[in-house]
């Protein structure tokens, strides 16, 4: 019988954007990147779109897409961050979804996802209705396809949820074997018990509904399933191969489909290489005729199911209580906190579950007498969050609105329906995924609720607030100063909530730094410039200006006046108001631009007190990014003086450190902490020179042995990385020019001969391109020679050998040798 392999992977992150910003702000925890999104794209997400086939020596023959060969599903709010701020990995993965269908019998690689990963079985009807259809929207969107079928957040499941995705036209779903209650033929009178994990995983089986319809469900193999996510399976993808094959059984006399699901950052987050592990065990499968790599669509086509099953209900993959992980203190937790419990999930829940009532009542009352279906119009609402052009939130609102709405309206309806967007945000199943109330993803629902308050603020006829913080007070951290889920809001959740004015005060302090024009982005807002003027004395700096700010979500606007008075340093004093009116404005900028000329500092603070009142702010007020960036700005010097300092005490010393240790003397280690310092920085300003230095790179690199200190790696290796694909990316616009080819392998070969690792993926992945360029395919072969001397072929077949590249393997594909 015909055998099927098909490995599915949950490619997800939680949302991580700050509410108010619709933007992830800069995570320092994982550094060398911006965040945790960009890092874990760097690690798995993108070497998935090209993972290598090695010969055995190690070395590249072959570069391909894992996506393409696999069944995977993204999470919508994850491809939507990816869309913006990682577009080739992006781009990547939809193309694979094509080279798939092309592949696999006219069936996508790709599923659909609840949209924000709620638990479907704790969300009411309405509720999964609106996850689901946004899930389709979202796909459709970016696959320009509908989709087949749909992953469940941690396979949560109930009745009800199979309905929803049956009525929505979903064909299949993907559950652990556990969840599996029954079995039988179809047709067949007697159910079989399989509880317990007891169902046969390699075949689909049909779940009929009460409403009459059907949907296939995909029960994957468990203990494969497991041992890929915990057992270091994917240390050896010959191993991984030969585990995945023994999931077959010649006791069966079906068309066998193996298949196995886990989280798809296991693929290379999780565990480092865990993609080219997946890679060379397709590869094996594939190239030795051992099984047939399907995905869901098309095996559901060529073998419909023959038998049907039972779910449990309210299960799911990562809770073996069911669904009590989202929603009381069942005992499932990441671990490594003994003494910790998580009695905080139901009053959260609770809070919550309250909470979206009110928000429920809210939204109706505030959008009635302007919209046809309130609930309709939520679920179409979708259609704005992929894309809030002007013209795009114009039809939507003629669409739907029951009639011409004025500026005022608009802003109404825009503000309720984002209000029901974050109380569906609010719901991310990772919330109460983890140990503790005061952790991360915790804290971002917790956020969300908040937004979704401040939203309803003005539509609410009571102050819901309140209410929601004594529900809020019931849940308790497992760290006594984090109190209760009350003062984690009051101490994460009011802080970061923003208006208009904030908006304003970002601007206007960042202004003395930044020449912003007559229109900039601000995140998720717009500011216009319609007055500004600064002046200058020495270090002084005066900004005094009228802006317009609006927001691009709910378009909330509003016109404000400002005035910044910068002494220099990290000291800086910023009044920002609502405009009064031009009188009142023009009289306060007369007023502080006389006392400026006047050099009177003194008493433009008073009157600033005077025209702003309490609406102060300094760089603390400055959105993270910008802050961090201003901030650096500052202390650049600072950090320049030290620099020089430290190389100046190095170079001074060194030659009385070298004779310390010849006579055997330990060298103290404040002179060794000199030597680290100051070699450290050479190496960085060796590998951002304009050209490089390689006898100088090694020499730095041979003072380093001597004095036994360590190479600042994590530092070092973005920055090299960050310059070879830079190089890489003009050879790659400029193929012919033999001066940047031997720019980059000298580049390449100074790399060498450091002794730490470099991330070479991307400029593999540029090489294979120029490799297969077709201004290399004939030179390489050694074709037209007369238009490229020797030199220029040898030097680019060398760089393919200092890439790991097996160069003779690329000819003999191509038939040149």
């Amino acid at each position: 019988m015909e055998r099927f392999l098909c490995i599915h992977g949950h490619f997800y992150q939680p949302p991580r954007e700050n509410p108010w910003l619709e933007a992830v702000e800069i995570q320092d925890s994982a550094y060398p990147y911006h965040d945790w999104n960009e890092r874990i794209t760097a690690e798995c997400y993108a070497p998935n779109t090209a993972s290598r086939k090695l010969d055995g020596n190690g070395r590249i023959v072959e570069i391909i897409s894992n996506y393409a060969r696999i069944s995977f599903n993204f999470g919508p709010t994850l491809l939507s961050w990816m869309e913006k701020y990682s577009s080739a990995t992006y781009e990547a993965i939809l193309e694979a979804d094509r080279q798939s269908i092309k592949w696999r019998s006219g069936h996508g690689a790709a599923l659909a996802q609840v949209y924000n990963h709620i638990i479907m079985p704790l969300a009411t009807r309405r509720d999964k209705q609106t996850q689901v259809q946004w899930g389709i929207r979202d796909f459709e969107h970016r696959f320009q396809r509908f989709p087949e079928g749909m992953w469940l957040a941690e396979t949560a499941v109930d009745t009800e949820t199979l309905e929803v995705l049956a009525e929505e036209g979903i064909s299949f779903t993907i559950l652990a074997a556990h969840q599996a209650r029954g079995v039988r033929r179809i047709g067949g009178a007697r159910w079989h018990d399989v509880s317990g994990s007891r169902i046969d995983p390699s075949r689909g089986y049909l779940s009929q509904l009460p409403s009459g319809r059907s949907i296939t469900i995909f029960f994957y193999d468990g203990p494969i399933s497991q041992a890929v996510a915990f057992e270091k399976l994917l240390s050896s993808g010959e191993q991984f191969a030969s585990r995945l094959m023994s999931g077959f059984s010649g006791h069966r006399n079906h068309p066998q489909l193996v298949h196995i699901a886990t989280d798809g950052e296991t693929y290379g987050h999780h565990h480092q290489f865990g993609e080219m592990a997946l890679g060379h065990a397709l590869n094996h499968i594939e190239g030795n005729g051992l099984a047939r790599l399907t995905n869901y669509g098309e095996y559901l086509e060529l073998h419909p199911p023959t038998h049907e099953a039972q779910i449990i209900e309210n299960s799911s993959w990562s809770c073996v209580h069911g669904i009590e992980r989202w929603r009381n203190n069942c005992g499932c937790n990441s671990g490594g906190n003994n003494g910790w419990n998580q009695q905080w999930r139901q009053p959260l829940r609770d809070a919550l579950n309250w909470l979206s009532k009110q928000l429920a009542v809210c939204y109706e009352e505030g959008v009635s007498g302007y919209l046809d279906d309130p609930w309709v119009v939520r679920n179409e609402y979708i259609a704005i969050m992929l894309d809030r052009s002007e013209e795009n939130v114009a039809a939507f609102l003629l669409r739907h609105s029951l009639r011409p709405l004025d500026e005022g309206a608009t802003e109404r309806v825009l503000c309720l329906l984002e209000m029901q967007r974050h109380a569906m945000l609010m719901y991310t199943s990772c919330g109460w995924f983890f140990d503790e109330l005061s952790g991360l993803e915790t804290v971002q629902i917790i956020q969300y609720a908040g937004r979704a308050l401040q939203l309803a603020e003005r539509y609410s006829i009571q102050n819901i607030e309140d209410e929601f913080l004594e529900r809020l007070e019931q849940a308790r951290s497992n760290i006594t100063e984090q109190g209760s889920g009350a003062d984690i809001y009051a101490r994460y959740v009011k802080p970061a909530m923003i208006d208009l004015i904030e908006v304003g005060a970002h601007y206007a302090v960042s202004s003395v730094f930044e020449d912003y024009g007559d229109e900039i982005d601000i995140f998720s807002y717009r500011a216009f410039r319609e007055d500004f003027l600064i002046l200058h004395s020495g270090q002084m700096q005066l900004a005094v200006g009228r802006i317009f700010i609006r927001s691009s979500i709910t378009r909330k606007a509003d016109r404000l006046s400002f005035c910044t008075l910068y002494f220099g340093g990290h000291a800086l004093n910023c009044g920002v108001r609502s405009f009064l009116g031009e009188d009142a404005y023009l009289a306060m900028k007369d007023e502080v631009v006389t006392a400026f000329n006047a050099v009177d500092f003194a008493a433009i603070i008073r009157l600033m007190d005077t025209h702003f009142d309490t609406h102060n702010y300094s760089l603390r007020d400055l959105f993270r990014d910008e802050q961090r960036h201003i901030l650096n700005s500052i202390i650049a010097g600072t950090l320049q003086d030290f620099e020089d300092k430290f190389t100046s005490l190095y170079e001074n010393s060194r030659a009385l450190m070298g004779f310390l240790q010849e006579t055997g003397m330990p060298v103290p280690h404040r002179f060794m902490t000199t030597a680290e310092t100051a070699l450290n920085l050479q190496l960085q300003k060796l590998f951002t020179a304009e050209s490089v230095d390689r006898e100088r790179i090694k020499a730095v690199v041979t003072e380093l042995r001597d004095w036994n200190v360590a190479i600042d790696t994590v530092a070092l290796e973005f920055t090299i990385r960050r310059r070879l694909e830079g190089s890489m990316a003009e050879l790659l616009e400029n193929p012919e020019n033999a001066d940047l080819l031997s720019e980059v392998i000298l580049l390449v070969k100074a790399i060498a001969s450091l002794p730490m690792d470099v991330n070479l993926w991307q400029p593999q992945n540029m090489f294979w391109a120029l490799l297969h360029s077709r201004s290399s395919e004939t030179t390489l072969s050694g074709e037209e020679t007369d238009r490229k001397d020797t030199s220029w072929i040898e030097t680019l077949r060398a760089l393919g050998e200092q890439l790991y590249f097996n160069i003779d393997a690329q000819l003999v594909t191509r038939g040149d040798v």
